[in-house]
């Protein structure tokens, strides 16, 4: 019976085409705008490690000065001092340990007359790359020597190296920043770590796109390679790279893998060793509690999806209830108009449970249509969304689960839409129909 009640829903779409096709894109209306803010939403607060992010932790060390500090104060400052980053590389308990913070270069193209391109990249150490399990199209990470002696080598991008070398492939070849030589040694495939929690400078830069390069932290110390991105700084005596490394500036970011999330205590323990043996040594005035955090405490510490999204999505949700009440009211008037029909139909038979599935299994062929109208108005509304900005490029992108999440909503909004309809048509009365026929 189903199949024939979607065969009569069928050839209904072709009856009442005016209230049809008024239905059916109020109901594509209301997904549209739904799924929407709900793709922002779920593509903002994605897990960017989901099968290890319990396991890849960061901390606060509050080595800020004491003047002004009331105990309890939060911290707003989440980078680390050079002094700390070192002491954690080589101390820390971890399976796999990385310093890093951003830098940005012009590059030279092969060709002179093709002008310098600007690349965004990372210096960063060698646990870098197998912490964030970076595929590679080419070549591999540099080796540990080259990470403990700073050898001047590179490890570039899918983009970049076509940009810098088209279809030729770079492995071998020297590319030149900061007017020095550097050896590509691996060409990375295309990755999406989203949001980009190791590196974040605003909410937009959680959803930047991904580097263009990565250069050996040591190498970056050596030849003193500015940093690109926030500073806080409170002792640095001069403008000096070494005093900038003997300062308590904050301006580096650390994170540890821990072989299993039940080693974390072992982690916090240690830290908390550490500062007290700062402490003793006029460093951490303040004595703040040190804070640890997984990836999703991170990201929720950093506050990146805002509240902002948050309510959107709720308004979103709203404006698709109104879109539904309004179905309801043209499913109530398409059905009543169809009356004299039921009335035939329970005439010679037909029940109130069947009449009430054949006009809810209707509802449910609208919600088809809707879900195609659906899906072509969210993917224009997420496009017209993203071509505002790079950030919001990166965060308007449609996947397979919003794909599905779009035609079950559509779905179950014109079954919802349809219960009271279908309902009251089942109601009518035989006789009194007939009569009025």
């Amino acid at each position: 019976m189903l199949q024939y009640y979607f065969w009569l829903g069928l050839r209904a779409l072709r009856r009442h085409r005016w209230l049809t096709g008024l239905t059916v894109l109020i109901l594509s209306v209301g997904v549209a705008v739904s799924i929407a803010a709900l793709t922002i939403l779920h593509l903002m607060s994605a897990d960017p490690l989901p099968f290890k992010s319990d396991r890849v932790m960061t901390t606060v060390l509050d080595n800020a000065p004491a003047e002004g500090y009331r105990p309890g104060d939060t911290y707003v400052d989440h980078q680390m001092s050079y002094i700390d980053l070192m002491a954690l590389l080589e101390r820390a308990p971890a399976m796999r340990k990385a310093g890093m913070y951003a830098v940005q270069s012009p590059v030279e193209m092969p060709r002179k007359e093709l002008g310098v391109l600007s690349g965004m990249g990372v210096a960063g150490t060698l646990d870098w790359f197998g912490m964030l399990e970076i595929p590679f199209l080419a070549g591999q990470p540099w080796s540990l020597q080259d990470d403990q002696r700073g050898a001047a080598v590179v490890v570039i991008s899918k983009n970049f190296a076509a940009k810098l070398f088209g279809k030729e492939s770079a492995l071998g070849k020297s590319i030149t920043m900061w007017g020095r030589p550097y050896q590509v040694v691996g060409v990375m495939d295309e990755w999406h770590v989203r949001p980009r929690f190791y590196l974040i400078n605003g909410r937009s830069g959680a959803f930047a796109n991904d580097e263009d390069f990565v250069i050996p932290f040591r190498n970056a110390m050596q030849n003193e390679i500015p940093h690109a991105g926030g500073m806080s700084c409170s002792n640095r005596n001069d403008a000096s790279w070494k005093s900038l490394l003997e300062s308590e500036c904050t301006w580096l970011m650390f994170w540890a893998e821990l072989k299993n999330a039940s080693d974390r205590p072992q982690l916090e323990a240690f830290l908390r060793a550490y500062q007290q043996e700062q402490e003793a040594h006029d460093r951490f005035p303040r004595k703040a509690v040190v804070r640890v955090f997984n990836i999703r405490e991170w990201l929720t510490e950093r506050k990146i999806v805002g509240a902002e999204n948050k309510m959107a999505a709720w308004l979103a949700s709203g404006f698709l209830l109104l879109c539904l009440v309004n179905a309801v009211g043209l499913l109530l008037a398409r059905f009543s108009r169809r009356a004299a029909e039921v009335g035939v139909r329970r005439a010679l038979g037909a029940s109130q449970i069947q009449i009430f599935f054949q006009f809810l299994t209707e509802s449910a062929v609208m919600g088809i249509a809707g879900a195609i109208g659906g899906v072509l108005l969210s993917l224009l509304l997420l496009y017209l969304i993203g071509s505002q900005s790079a950030y919001l490029k990166a965060v308007t992108r449609m996947d397979w689960i919003m794909l599905g999440v779009t035609v079950l909503m559509s779905l179950s909004a014109a079954i919802c839409a349809g219960v009271f309809p279908a309902w009251r048509a089942c109601r009518v009365t035989p006789a009194i129909q007939l009569k009025s026929q």
